[in-house]
């Protein structure tokens, strides 16, 4: 047995995605159609593995990465998922960002040429999914935008980093800042894809431009691309460590849960309540205010700013602040 020994594609236990091989070509398809393709924790291991797998397969020539269905090619991180976890749990996202990273890494360094075949919507961590992959088809009626400004976040998993080499900085930066959507002709004109094609064409479209790149050399081929990478590369190892930490402790403020769960609750976010809140001396990191206030009945601490009652006893607070309720220890620590 081989030490790097790939398997067939029907042995994955695989419930997010679909991995299949056959013809020199690995199809890697995000099959959460139901939710537009987001991802998971899960499908970033799932996708991890096939691209681990698909990488150590030598019958591998190029893989193909697409989403299910005709309506998204993938809209990135499942934002339910952020809200009914990460809000809970902020240390947890950087655990999440780990297997991003590695799931990404995995597909920069397939050694093979990736083709994003964009069946559909291209959003937030979904083009930084096709700005990883060498080369890619759009359909005519998909359309590609950034998001993290609009749910109480920062694209920094790729939108941040490559944008910029790939359109330029004002481009790049109109994207990032306004979240509006960029058709495919726009696209095309940008940069962010290589082929415009009809919805009826893109199969033929992606398949034609794959079999050119299984007619190469695939040790050069493997070569240029790893040299190809490297401004990406630059950008990306230089930043993203800073980013999983940052936006894991992001996590615990205000704009993300106010962003987030106005997107699971289908409503607007207030993004003018939060801007008010700050030009009005308020606050604006916190849902409730920061941890200001002690209970002067039952000496609880740490109370929000915000409350009006202690959520330990229920007394009504007299706006006391820490430091100051009854049993908190003197200067000189004791009681």
């Amino acid at each position: 047995m081989k030490t790097f020994e790939p398997k067939s594609a029907a042995s994955f236990d695989f419930d997010e995605i679909v991995y299949e091989k056959s013809e020199w070509l690995a199809r890697v398809t995000i099959n959460r159609p139901h939710v537009y393709n987001c991802y998971t924790a899960r499908t970033l291991q799932e996708l991890r593995d096939a691209f681990r797998d698909a990488a150590w397969d030598d019958s591998v020539a190029v893989v193909v990465l697409t989403g299910a269905g005709e309506k998204a090619f993938c809209t990135g991180g499942d934002v339910a998922e952020y809200q009914s976890e990460y809000l809970q749990r902020p240390r947890d996202y950087w655990k999440y960002m780990g297997l991003f990273v590695e799931c990404h890494d995995q597909l920069r360094n397939i050694g093979k040429p990736v083709i994003a075949r964009i069946n559909g919507i291209v959003a937030g961590g979904g083009n930084e999914f096709n700005m990883a992959c060498d080369l890619a088809v759009m359909a005519d009626h998909a359309t590609i935008r950034q998001v993290g400004t609009k749910v109480g976040s920062v694209a920094a998993g790729g939108a941040t980093q490559w944008l910029p080499i790939m359109v330029g900085d004002r481009r790049a930066r109109e994207m990032l800042f306004t979240c509006d959507p960029v058709d495919a002709a726009t696209a095309l004109d940008w940069g962010l894809v290589n082929r415009v094609v009809p919805y009826s064409e893109l199969d033929h479209a992606v398949e034609t431009l794959a079999l050119k790149l299984v007619d190469k050399f695939p040790e050069c081929t493997r070569y240029t691309k790893q040299s190809v990478n490297y401004w990406k590369d630059q950008a990306w190892s230089a930043s993203v460590g800073h980013a999983r930490d940052w936006l894991s402790l992001h996590f615990a403020t205000l704009e993300p849960w106010e962003g987030m769960t106005a997107f699971v609750e289908k409503r607007q976010p207030d993004y003018r309540g939060i801007r008010r809140a700050a030009a009005t001396g308020g606050y604006s990191e916190f849902v409730w205010g920061p941890y200001t206030l002690s209970c002067g009945s039952c000496g609880a601490k740490g109370i929000p700013a915000g409350f009006s009652y202690c959520g330990q006893c229920g007394r009504a607070l007299e706006k006391i602040p820490a430091g100051m309720a009854a049993g908190t220890a003197n200067a000189d620590g004791n009681d």
